[in-house]
């Protein structure tokens, strides 16, 4: 088996973080990595973030609460941990239409860079609620990470050292068929 298989085969998703960051050399590889994604008749319309400071995922994570409610379980584990699950790195990516193709392919190639780099990653979309057309306290963030108002969320991805190590989750063998 390849690394690259490899990689793809063993990532899974992480709620659980340490507090460290990752290094500069990591963040500058998932840039790439977010870069080289291949998108419609290479558009790129994809614009990602990835945000470091935690004061402002803080304050983020308020306004979010603030919108869909302290007690709602709008994302696992959202009685213990903010939406961004405590990750050091916060990943959002944005687009001027709805590109949730390309955002999805962009997500993909970072998610399995940090898998690479023994990084964690958490895929999470209930932040987008923040960000819905007309909502001030979103258009705020996206004023803030230099993102145009018009432009839509897509994902977010939480990323960092685990803390963790869950078990593998079955997966459903009879959704993937071969049709000859």
């Amino acid at each position: 088996m390849n690394e690259v298989i490899k990689t793809i085969l063993e990532r899974q998703t992480i709620r659980s973080y340490k507090k460290e960051q990752i290094t500069d050399e990591q963040l500058g590889l998932l840039m790439q990595a977010a870069k080289k994604a291949p998108s419609g008749r290479n558009m790129q319309p994809c614009h990602v973030r990835f945000i470091q400071n935690r004061e402002m995922l803080d304050k983020m994570n308020t306004d979010f609460k603030e919108l869909v409610g302290y007690d709602t379980p709008a994302y696992t584990r959202w009685d213990v941990n903010p939406v961004y699950h405590n990750a050091p790195t916060f990943a959002v990516l944005f687009a001027e239409n709805e590109s949730y193709m390309d955002g999805g392919i962009m997500c993909e190639n970072i998610c399995i860079a940090a898998q690479s780099l023994g990084l964690g990653t958490c895929i999470i979309a209930s932040v987008g609620a923040l960000f819905a057309d007309g909502n001030a306290e979103g258009n705020k963030w996206k004023k803030a990470w230099d993102i145009p108002e018009n432009y839509k969320f897509l994902i977010a991805i939480a990323i960092g050292y685990p803390d963790e190590k869950p078990e593998e989750k079955p997966r459903f063998d009879d959704r993937i068929k071969v049709i000859r």
